[in-house]
């Protein structure tokens, strides 16, 4: 990741405040946002400190955003392109998300108008926003990798607008990766220990190596419009 250029959305928080820290630690130039100015400066400060203590010297910036609104995201992009050594964005990490609901107590059928609508403007427009906004920003070598579960393909009682959010933004993924010549994959982690989540997931540190991973060494070709999930990231690094 030495060089390179990421964005990741929704850093302030869980995964995305990680990634922060996980991508700068490998020497890359990292642009997070968020809407919570204030927890996006404590993720940014947090991220340049661990990068120091790692001996390395990276670029580490926020930018306060609600990926809702293409011309907050059209900026991030373009502070984005001129934070590295070339006017291009390497990676994009499409991971905000909002839930508004406890998992398995949200019936679809029961599910607010209102909730719905936000559900799907943030985790399934917020990611065609993200995309378009970096396509042509995107370097041509550039991925884009977006977070999902296992409920965008396997139905849960109680998921409601959650589930469907991710269905559709995995189906915004397989186009993207069809229509554009960058790689565009799904990361699946598994259950991760986030607000967005039951408690007792996975911590948000042993599953950001997966998103370097895919975001730097697995094949562009054989994950290119594909879900990574868990098996598929220790499969291939098993012999480390």
């Amino acid at each position: 990741m030495t060089d390179a250029t990421v964005v990741v959305t929704g850093a302030s928080r869980g995964i995305g405040r990680t990634l922060l820290r996980a991508f700068a630690a490998r020497g890359a130039a990292v642009v997070g946002c968020a809407r919570d100015v204030e927890a996006l400066d404590d993720a940014v400060a947090a991220a340049r400190t661990n990068s120091e203590a790692a001996e390395g010297d990276a670029t580490v910036e926020g930018v306060s955003a609600d990926v809702r609104d293409a011309s907050e995201v059209e900026t991030v992009m373009d502070v984005a392109a001129g934070v590295g050594t070339s006017d291009t964005i390497d990676v994009v990490v499409a991971n905000a998300g909002v839930k508004h609901s406890t998992s398995g107590e949200a019936p679809i059928h029961s599910e607010p108008y209102d909730r719905f609508d936000e559900t799907m403007a943030t985790n399934l427009r917020g990611v065609f926003v993200t995309l378009k906004e970096a396509a042509g920003r995107l370097a041509e070598h550039g991925r884009v990798l977006v977070p999902s579960g296992s409920i965008a393909v396997e139905a849960r009682e109680g998921m409601g607008a959650y589930a469907v959010s991710k269905a559709g933004a995995e189906a915004l993924v397989r186009q993207f990766a069809v229509d554009a010549p960058q790689t565009a994959a799904v990361v699946d982690p598994g259950l991760v220990d986030t607000d967005l989540s039951a408690p007792g997931g996975r911590a948000t540190e042993d599953i950001a190596p997966m998103f370097v991973w895919a975001a730097s060494e697995a094949d562009s070709e054989e994950i290119d419009g594909e879900r990574v999930d868990l098996r598929r990231w220790k499969t291939a690094t098993r012999s480390r």
